[in-house]
């Protein structure tokens, strides 16, 4: 395994981590996934990202129990909050009392003192940034949050939070998380440039974009039984953002592309990630252990330039200026 620092910061994260959204505390049973984070532990991972809203955390409390195995000082522990948690009106956003109850929540849990990273799981217009990065501040110097970042902010806002934390003296953005892959390259135009300038690390999810980028959707036919897109539970965003008979083509060549050089297409997406020098971990997801498995090879591909050079042929980056986080 191999091991990125966060932007500028001191810590280090393997360059694969195992993320739980639609898998772990939801769609993979307890045995499955006692394996699955055994298998990534004692592969050298050490970055598991998680969330409160993740079926309402259960995903907290099922990777926490798998977790309580393994000493914690060999774990990197992300979680986030905003998104609501009941009907309560306050129990959703950015504001100070969601921030500093979701923390508290998600520590027990998970069944630990601190987590190594807290994460804003969206922006919120409705709360001022200088409420929010205080809070984050405040749990940072009781000692229950290590970091803090963002998920899923436009660059603007991010570089605003930076500067309202260094006019008040709180501690800055640590880390990003973009969604990211072949498919979606909007955060190459504006929010790589920004986090690398202002030091910040970036955790990308979706390298996959839900399946879209391993070739197991063939042109003119359904989704496989079995797989995301044919789950009605999982399958909104496949649908909504990947879902087209030109990019299910793409998949295909993506595989002959892989083949070529000895690899499966979910190896070449994930090392493709890693290329980019603004990625310091591509956040991986997995339902059985062969998946776990291929995950984890990605970590010592080098993608030769003509491979490259072939990707950009067929995902080419964007032209145009768009928001990230979208």
């Amino acid at each position: 395994m191999q091991y990125r620092k966060i932007g500028k910061w001191g810590v280090k994260l393997s360059v694969i981590g195992l993320g739980s959204y639609l898998t772990i505390g939801f769609k993979i049973d307890k045995k499955t996934t006692k394996d699955t984070i055994s298998k990534y532990y004692d592969s050298g991972v050490n970055f598991f990202d998680t969330a409160d809203a993740y079926n309402n955390g259960e995903a907290e409390r099922a990777l926490g129990e798998c977790l309580s195995g393994f000493p914690r000082h060999n774990l990197f522990i992300l979680s986030k909050c905003w998104a609501p948690m009941s009907d309560n009106i306050n129990d959703r956003g950015l504001s100070a009392k969601h921030i500093i109850e979701s923390c508290h929540k998600s520590l027990k849990r998970l069944g630990t003192d601190y987590l190594d990273l807290f994460m804003c799981h969206r922006p919120d217009p409705d709360t001022p940034l200088e409420e929010t990065v205080r809070a984050m501040e405040d749990l940072i110097r009781q000692g229950k949050v290590l970091y803090w970042g963002i998920s899923e902010w436009p660059a603007h806002l991010i570089t605003r939070a930076n500067r309202v934390a260094a006019e008040i003296g709180a501690r800055p953005i640590t880390v990003s998380e973009p969604r990211y892959n072949l498919l979606y390259r909007f955060p190459e135009r504006n929010l790589f440039p920004a986090t690398e300038a202002e030091g910040i690390g970036n955790v990308v999810f979706s390298s996959l974009a839900h399946g879209m980028l391993t070739g197991k959707y063939k042109p003119g036919e359904e989704a496989p039984k079995g797989t995301r897109a044919a789950d009605n539970d999982t399958n909104t965003i496949i649908k909504n953002m990947y879902w087209t008979e030109d990019n299910i083509r793409k998949g295909q060549e993506l595989v002959k592309i892989a083949s070529e050089i000895g690899i499966t297409a979910a190896q070449l997406s994930i090392a493709w990630c890693l290329k980019n020098p603004a990625v310091t971990s591509v956040i991986t997801g997995a339902t059985s252990l062969s998946q776990a498995e291929d995950n984890l090879k990605a970590a010592d591909i080098e993608i030769p330039d003509e491979v490259i050079n072939k990707l950009d042929e067929i995902y080419p980056p964007v032209e145009t200026v768009e928001s990230e986080g979208k």
